[in-house]
């Protein structure tokens, strides 16, 4: 807890001692705008937020470990039941740990378990544990192989150390900002207390966060120079890029059953929740309402609320999808595409909060009115690039 002696309280001290406590209640405020027109602003201001020192922001992207592989070539186990495998995937699996082969077969029918002995680089020595002396046989190419559970000996005290580590990225921080003037308007605002919009403020913060949506979806991280104003501009990456998953359906032609791959694509793979977000284009709204009612997963009337924002219920026997409208994406060429979200891994990095500053235009000797200017400097980024999928038209 912060203490303040000998001085009143005042926005300046508490935003020096407790900033949180403002931002908060600006993003609060601003949430009541207009929150379907952005949801991914909307959603941002009520994800996990973290403040940054600088305009580049540096964070990991974590995925599960991979689960399974497959055979590059053949290969046939000796007379010790001990092959080498040469995988699609370098360094795949670890010692001591266990493997199937559910496509390969033993005589009594069950899938071929093997035994890892060690690995080198992308060749995997293991040995055949359930086949008889009597069996031997080729393991073909293009085999899967399935991860199971560790096997160590008795006097085992250490096993192979876990080796999947996070994935360093960057993005960068964007200076958002929008400015109203309007001298009468703004005298009378600045005398009230707390956080409150005109008429002309509310559109301009609207305008802004429309703006700051398209930026947040689709936006390209870059660092350049005005040649103007010989400074450095830095440019934010949208989340449609960050996604680590494509779901494709048919345009036009979307069935219950291609949806339902789609839903297995969003909620299986990793770690992620079990209900997730679907930001989707109009075109792809449409297909979604077209579903026959015998096969269709979105149920009419399941409206929910979360975030400030109201959702129709899409559910499977893998998770339970939250869709809304966007037409920011009809707005940027995506009307048939849409964007599945893992909102407990969608991250806000904060330079600057949200703020508003009053400029005095007529004593600079500018203009003959008094202006506000308002600012965010931020970033979104996706961690677990695994659990959100772009979902995209073909055809």
């Amino acid at each position: 807890m912060s203490e303040i002696t000998g001085a009143p309280l005042t926005t300046t001290l508490a935003g020096e001692h407790a900033p949180e406590l403002l931002r908060n209640d600006v993003d609060s405020r601003i949430t009541r705008l207009r929150p379907m027109a952005t949801p991914v602003d909307q959603l941002s201001r009520y994800a996990a937020t973290r403040q940054c020192k600088s305009m580049t922001v540096d964070y990991y992207a974590v995925a599960t470990r991979a689960a399974s592989t497959t055979t590059a070539s053949e290969a046939e186990y000796d007379a010790d039941s001990i092959v080498s495998l040469t995988l699609t995937d370098q360094c795949a699996f670890d010692p001591s740990e266990t493997v199937m082969l559910p496509d390969v077969k033993t005589k009594s029918g069950e899938p071929l378990i093997l035994y890892v002995i060690s690995v080198a680089d992308n060749t995997a020595r293991l040995k055949a544990v359930n086949i008889g002396s009597d069996e031997s046989g080729l393991i073909g190419s293009n085999m899967k192989v399935i991860r199971m559970g560790r096997a160590a000996a008795e006097l085992d005290v250490q096993t192979s150390q876990y080796e999947a580590l996070p994935e360093k990225k960057q993005n960068y921080c964007q200076i958002f900002k929008a400015q109203i003037e309007q001298s009468t308007l703004m005298r009378a605002a600045n005398k009230e207390v707390g956080w409150t919009f005109s008429d002309q403020e509310e559109v301009a913060v609207y305008d802004m966060r429309l703006c700051m949506e398209r930026s947040f979806l689709f936006g390209r991280k870059a660092r350049i120079t005005d040649p103007d104003k010989k400074s450095e501009i830095f440019l934010t990456g949208g989340i449609w890029n960050q996604a680590g998953k494509d779901a494709v359906y048919p345009k036009g032609k979307l069935t219950g059953a291609d949806w339902l791959k789609v839903m297995t694509a969003a909620f299986t793979g990793h770690s992620g929740s079990a209900r997730k977000i679907l930001i989707a284009g109009t075109g792809l709204i449409e297909q979604l309402s077209l579903l026959d009612g015998n096969n269709r997963v979105m149920l009419p009337g399941d409206v929910v609320s979360r975030w400030g924002l109201d959702f129709t219920e899409m559910h499977s026997k893998f998770g339970t999808l939250y869709v809304i409208h966007s037409e920011v994406l009809d707005s940027c060429g995506h009307a048939d595409d849409g964007l599945i979200i893992d909102p407990e891994y969608l991250t806000k990095y904060i330079h600057v909060p949200f703020s508003a500053t009053t400029l005095d235009l007529r004593r600079s000797g500018q203009r003959n009115t008094e202006a506000v200017v308002l600012t965010e400097v931020s970033c979104l980024v996706l961690r677990y690039p695994e659990a959100h999928v772009r979902v995209t038209a073909a055809g």
